[in-house]
């Protein structure tokens, strides 16, 4: 693409429409390129090597709400996970910020609404949630539902239960 890359392509989308399944096409062949993929807020990722063999399948995927990764894609993941040694990526900037997107996710989920309510109060999918909060998670570092909580005060997302307004 001329003026933007994939990556940056998708950030716009997902921010302009959140709404909208991004399925990447490229040749990049890097653990790091699909986990900022998958951050920005793609749902699939196939090398265009795979293009035959899986683009069908990863439309259909991606429209029912699913990730899709080709196998191949898949094990440049878990190489570099393994290799990382189960440690996330390190942040081109250390204070990763959530999309719009996530911060209507986030604040739900803070608010002590499940997956499900979150799903229905924004029109999408259950699947769409988890896979959501699971990208929220890992781009935040957090690990647990209290650490997403606490997160959410700090940053002014939800107020603290009995702070003032």
């Amino acid at each position: 693409m001329p003026d933007l890359d994939g990556l940056q392509a998708t950030r716009q989308i997902r921010e302009v429409a959140p709404r909208t399944s991004v399925v990447v096409l490229t040749m990049h062949e890097s653990d790091q390129m699909v986990r900022r993929v998958l951050d920005a807020g793609a749902l699939g990722y196939v090398l265009k090597s795979d293009l035959a063999a899986h683009l069908v399948k990863a439309v259909k995927d991606v429209s029912a709400g699913k990730l899709f990764l080709t196998p191949r894609v898949s094990d440049i993941v878990l190489k570099g996970f393994l290799k990382n040694g189960n440690q996330p990526e390190p942040r081109e900037n250390s204070r990763a910020r959530p999309t719009s997107r996530e911060v209507q996710v986030i604040r739900l989920l803070a608010e002590g609404k499940a997956n499900k309510e979150t799903a229905a109060e924004l029109g999408i999918t259950l699947r769409t949630i988890e896979t959501h909060r699971a990208k929220i998670m890992l781009k935040l570092g957090l690990h647990s539902l209290a650490e997403l909580i606490h997160y959410a005060i700090r940053n002014k997302i939800v107020s603290a239960p009995g702070a003032s307004e």
